[in-house]
């Protein structure tokens, strides 16, 4: 089998607090034996990852995207990746403004607030279930043939089924559609830790907290062989446009 190239958009770090479980050597060093183009480093409204995310880049050298994971208070969840120089000042503008906004530990995003600094950056919206058409043409409209619709897939019981709606509806609205892994570990034996981080952060045990647990360990950096058993080769080859 002809196993395409793929660049990973959206992946945390353990600088997402009690979220990832890998650090960015990990990380790195994972993506280049995977044979991956280059790795977004992702975390959730931080930047705090990416020195070490950068000399884990040059050490493998996996090329490396910086981005941020934002849910915004009255909006979609993005995942903002910097596409230049004013779009690395815009995310650090929009993260030092969601950080202000909120108590110590927290974030607060609007709308209003992100669109003041969509310069440079490029959007990734990770729909609910059911996408929202009003949260798509807002995107539309504020990142101008820089939004796609992330597809995530997980190998649950309904992928096969999510994956026609989702495209369905970025080919009705108009959005490119890109694969993205939500990758929260380098390999899925750390799943365990990331279980534990989970259920901290709920205040909770591992036991109890099932409902907030992922339902499997697929949230890792998989070989490009298995991504290519669950996505469209197109929706992996976008993740090299955006990547360059």
């Amino acid at each position: 089998m002809n196993v395409p190239d793929y660049a990973e958009l959206h992946c945390l770090s353990n600088f997402s607090f009690q979220r990832g479980a890998s650090n960015a050597c990990e990380l790195f060093e994972r993506a280049k034996k995977n044979g991956y183009s280059a790795l977004a480093i992702t975390d959730e409204c931080s930047l705090a990852g990416i020195v070490r995310a950068l000399e884990a880049a040059r050490e493998t050298g996996v090329a490396l995207i910086v981005g941020a994971e934002m849910q915004l208070h009255d909006g979609p969840k993005l995942v903002l990746l910097v596409e230049n120089l004013a779009g690395y000042q815009s995310l650090c503008a929009l993260i030092t403004l969601a950080r202000r906004a909120a108590a110590k530990g927290s974030y607060a995003m609007t709308c209003a607030d992100t669109v003041a600094h969509t310069h440079g950056l490029l959007a990734l919206w990770i729909p609910a279930t059911t996408p929202s058409p009003d949260e798509a043409n807002w995107i539309k409209r504020h990142f101008p043939q820089r939004a796609w619709l992330a597809v995530e897939l997980h190998r649950d019981a309904d992928d096969a089924s999510q994956l026609r709606r989702w495209l369905a509806f970025a080919a009705e609205h108009e959005l490119p559609a890109v694969a993205a892994g939500d990758v929260h570990m380098h390999v899925r034996r750390r799943r365990a830790l990331q279980d534990t981080l989970t259920a901290i952060r709920h205040r909770t045990t591992v036991r109890a907290g099932c409902g907030h647990l992922f339902a499997n360990g697929e949230r890792h950096l998989r070989k490009r062989d298995a991504l290519a058993q669950i996505y469209p080769r197109e929706l992996l080859d976008e993740t090299l446009r955006i990547a360059t």
